[in-house]
């Protein structure tokens, strides 16, 4: 089992975490923000808490509001390595990006590259539930040609800003408004075939003509079609979630189930975000990854 921490993303910190909330940097912006995996109490005095920019405060009727200690500008960026990617205070609390996600980045780089080293054509990566488009672009950049798909034209439309941000915007990406399932079923109709598959999997979604996602009920079926989807010779197939009700074993259970005809090998584990504060580590995904031999 792997605990993967962020190692090269200087723009953001995890300064402190306790009482079910995190205080970040998110650039040159402190944000204090709710998170119910943080049991612990926290490490920092309160007045280094209130030095927050931003907090996000959950409302009995749902959802929640940013009040905001000084004024910010509706939204920044954030560098890692070539990449430029928007930050923006949104009313669900996240801002366009995990930094947990940093290993993972990394990780998609380092196969892509390993593919185009062999020489032969552009790996052809599929991210499905790809958000804010930050490891399609790490895919992109890379040398990979990418399918970008998730079911928000918002956010689709953020992932496209980023890509323009990063100067990508000419690479070969297909941004894709789509269900994640009724986007897998036509691709294996048409025969495509992809080197690489990312599935970074909600608990619960709607689909951009209403269709219903629950985790417990349409994971392993996705995963199932969309190894059909590989090619005979595939790269990598990497499966992470958010939800904390599954563990990183039972994505592993599955991930090698329906990757047992290809030559490769599987690990698992979780990403983890490390207080500055402390030093503890704040785990916020649980992760199943495949690689070829």
């Amino acid at each position: 089992m792997k605990i993967l921490t962020p190692r090269d993303l200087p723009d953001y910190e995890l300064l402190d975490a306790g009482n079910h909330r995190r205080l970040e940097r998110f650039g040159e912006y402190i944000l204090d923000r709710p998170d119910p995996k943080v049991l612990w109490s926290p490490a920092l005095p309160p007045a280094e808490w209130n030095r927050a920019d931003a907090v996000y405060r959950r409302s009995p009727k749902g959802g929640g509001f940013w009040k905001f200690n000084r004024q910010l500008p509706k939204s920044w960026t954030m560098r890692w390595r070539s990449l430029t990617v928007k930050v923006q205070p949104t009313g669900f609390k996240h801002v366009g990006v995990f930094p947990e996600h940093e290993a993972v980045w990394d990780w998609i780089s380092g196969m892509v590259q390993r593919r185009r080293e062999r020489g032969g054509p552009e790996p052809h990566i599929l991210n499905l539930f790809a958000y804010t488009g930050v490891a399609s672009l790490a895919a992109s950049a890379a040398g990979a040609r990418v399918a970008h798909v998730d079911s928000s034209q918002d956010i689709v439309t953020w992932a496209r800003e980023n890509a323009l941000l990063s100067g990508l915007q000419d690479r070969p990406i297909r941004w894709l408004i789509e269900d994640a399932t009724r986007y897998t079923r036509r691709e294996i109709r048409r025969g495509i075939r992809y080197d690489g598959i990312i599935i970074d999997a909600p608990k619960f979604g709607r689909g951009a003509k209403g269709e219903v996602w629950k985790i417990e009920e349409d994971l392993s079926h996705l995963l199932e079609m969309t190894c059909r989807l590989l090619t005979p010779d595939p790269l990598f197939v990497l499966l992470f979630s958010y939800t904390t009700e599954y563990s990183s074993l039972a994505l592993d259970n599955m991930l090698r189930q329906h990757m047992r005809r290809f030559r490769g090998y599987t690990e698992f584990g979780e990403l983890a975000l490390t207080q500055k504060s402390n030093g503890f580590p704040l785990s916020t995904t649980v992760f199943a990854r495949w690689r070829a031999v």
